[in-house]
């Protein structure tokens, strides 16, 4: 019996040390950690998160695995990162269509934005480019406008998904511009980006991240960026601003969330660990010469922006009566 009661003694206080505060728990992440990308590879968020996830994976000394679940514009990677366990290893790079465009486009999606997610920093913003196929006649903004209005209807534009940012720029270029040219959706940029480097669809509004590559190979032309300064990795590509739309300023960007509940400081440790890989010169040279800007936050400062860019395109779905087609 006195062994027993050792015993039992021990156990107990083994268990209310264990649970203390300041014990010794196993550090995060101990064992691999899946990046969840919403859209197939290829696009200009799934470029990013391999940035990302290889960086992490050398900081933590546990690989980082991109997994790509694409579709509903985001909505199926998205909810399964909003059900999984909220430990800190199924993480999501989200950008502004998941976080900010879908909760004011869609009336219902299969998880509630405001509460679905823990956010934790961005990662980098990203300007987009105004892409042709280079059998196409026009060589700047003005010529493809003039094309345009020459063949109302007969031109059509390919975007990452229905209400994403490719396709809400576009239609505020069209809105501007005043011309007529159809809207192609697909499942992602990397599809987009493909049909429009075969000439099935003549004009893309895409990220720089994932159009540089394809413009310094020849495959597509870029005519113009979306930001209000030229981009180092296209420094030769005006912007809308200084050709054809003064003040034409509209841009995206990625970040990194993680499931609501995740523990704080699971959750400020990946923040601080994202902030120190981009703030190694490399790496932000890396971002910079795809097309990006680095720009990592706190999880608070990451979370003002998603609730401002969701106000702000909430306001231009209404206003341009923008719906899903």
């Amino acid at each position: 019996m006195p062994i027993q009661r050792f015993a039992l003694a021990a156990a107990v206080t083994l268990a209310a040390l264990i649970h203390a505060p300041g014990f010794a728990q196993p550090s995060y992440p101990a064992r691999p950690v899946t990046l969840v990308v919403p859209f197939p590879p290829g696009g200009g968020t799934d470029t990013g998160a391999r940035v990302l996830a290889d960086q992490l994976g050398k900081r933590w000394g546990h690989p980082v695995v991109v997994e790509n679940k694409g579709g509903a514009a985001g909505q199926i990677g998205a909810d399964h990162v909003a059900k999984a366990k909220p430990d800190g290893y199924t993480l999501l790079l989200g950008n502004i269509g998941t976080q900010a465009i879908n909760p004011a486009l869609y009336a219902r999606l299969p998880y509630d934005p405001d509460t679905a997610f823990a956010p934790v920093s961005l990662v980098a913003e990203l300007p987009l480019a105004m892409m042709v196929n280079p059998s196409l006649p026009a060589k700047t903004p003005a010529q493809f406008i003039a094309l345009a209005k020459s063949q109302p209807g007969q031109l059509t534009y390919s975007s990452s998904g229905a209400g994403g940012a490719p396709h809400l720029v576009t239609e505020m270029f069209k809105d501007q511009t005043g011309i007529f040219v159809v809207h192609a959706p697909y499942r992602g940029g990397g599809p987009a980006i493909a049909d429009l480097i075969a000439g099935h669809v003549q004009l893309s509004f895409m990220t720089v991240l994932e159009a540089s590559g394809h413009v310094k190979a020849g495959k597509l032309r870029a005519l113009a960026v979306t930001g209000d300064k030229r981009v180092p990795a296209l420094p030769d590509v005006p912007t809308l601003s200084e050709t054809v739309l003064p003040g034409f300023n509209a841009i995206s960007w990625i970040g990194l969330l993680a499931p609501a509940g995740t523990p704080k400081d699971v959750v400020d440790k990946i923040s601080a660990d994202v902030r120190a890989v981009l703030a190694d010169d490399a790496v932000k040279a890396r971002i910079v010469a795809l097309g990006g800007v680095p720009r990592a936050t706190t999880p608070q400062e990451f979370a003002k922006l998603i609730a401002e860019d969701r106000q702000r395109y909430a306001q231009v779905i209404r206003s341009r009566k923008i719906t899903i087609d």
